[in-house]
């Protein structure tokens, strides 16, 4: 078919096409609400459902392109939200030679997807980068704030490029014996999740919300925005798990548990670190997003567990 020679694959290109409406509608839908909803309330949503557009876009040409364009923008985004990261935190002069072993990390790890090699992929940033990090804060012959600043620079390096590198992981993931499935199909089935989840629970507490699940952290999370949005996301992935993964429904909803959760606990754990540094957004590069940081939050976690529980129940 005419989707199958374009995409990686018919379900990959349909499901593209209903992201691509489902924006068009969305993008109608604030159209119309223009005039009735504050100003500020209408430039957030057309700034949002702008930045959306871009994603859509560079997900759509990447899919074009095929897998190793799709890792190296992977790649790219994990430079980006490391970079965004070593800037939001207090670095010491003396840590200048291990930015650029954090840096340099990038480019190993991508490579080692991009060459299906899974045992150094899932070792080499907490092993190898691990002692080479360190080893980089010793050579400056600093030792005041070293236990700080190695702390600093592993949780972001963990964060941002060992755990979402597993989205990239995805594409070169082999099913088991009896099962089948598209690498690019698993990929966007677990960013349209992740997605739908902080949108369901953005909507749903705004709507129904009292109930604060950690007020001084992140005083919108509500009980209730967090349930309702995690049924929500639940039916949606059982709905869109036939089309795009190898999930029978007992699987689809688990996992739409499982990614709402692990949403959740991403979103608020980079809220605890932008409190902590006195931030609103880790950056400003995405209108009405903040950074990629800010956007990428929940992947950070939903990422690697993805990954793991397709390998580990339909894997090889």
């Amino acid at each position: 078919s005419m989707l199958e020679n374009l995409f990686p694959s018919a379900p990959f290109g349909l499901a593209i096409g209903i992201v691509w409406g489902v924006l068009a509608f969305a993008s109608a839908v604030i159209f119309m609400l223009h005039r009735r909803v504050s100003e500020s309330l209408s430039s957030e949503l057309i700034s949002r459902t702008r930045t959306w557009y871009g994603i859509v876009a560079a997900i759509t040409i990447a899919s074009l392109l095929g897998e190793l364009a799709m890792i190296i923008v992977l790649g790219w985004l994990s430079y980006m939200a490391l970079k965004e990261y070593l800037t939001a935190v207090p670095i010491r002069r003396a840590d200048r030679r291990s930015l650029l072993i954090a840096y340099l990390l990038i480019p190993i790890q991508y490579a080692f997807i991009a060459n299906d090699r899974f045992g150094f992929f899932t070792i080499f940033i907490p092993v190898y980068g691990f002692f080479l990090v360190a080893f980089g804060l010793i050579l400056s012959g600093v030792t005041s704030g070293f236990v700080r600043s190695v702390g600093l620079l592993h949780w972001g390096i963990v964060l941002t490029v060992y755990n979402l590198s597993h989205l990239a992981f995805l594409l070169k993931l082999d099913p088991a014996p009896g099962q089948t499935f598209e690498g690019f199909e698993l990929l966007l089935f677990v960013l349209i999740i992740t997605q739908i989840n902080d949108v369901t629970q953005y909507v749903w507490g705004k709507r129904f919300g009292k109930t604060k699940i950690a007020p001084t952290i992140s005083p919108g999370k509500t009980w209730e925005g967090f349930l309702l949005g995690g049924l929500t996301t639940m039916a949606i992935s059982a709905a869109l798990a036939p089309l795009l993964t190898p999930y029978p429904l007992p699987h689809a909803l688990m996992i739409g548990l499982i990614l709402a959760v692990t949403g959740f606990i991403g979103d608020i754990v980079l809220s605890a670190v932008k409190r902590d540094l006195g931030l609103k957004d880790m950056g400003s590069v995405l209108p009405g997003h903040g950074g990629y940081l800010d956007r990428l939050d929940s992947l950070t976690l939903s990422a690697p567990i993805f990954l793991h529980y397709t390998r580990f129940f339909f894997g090889s």
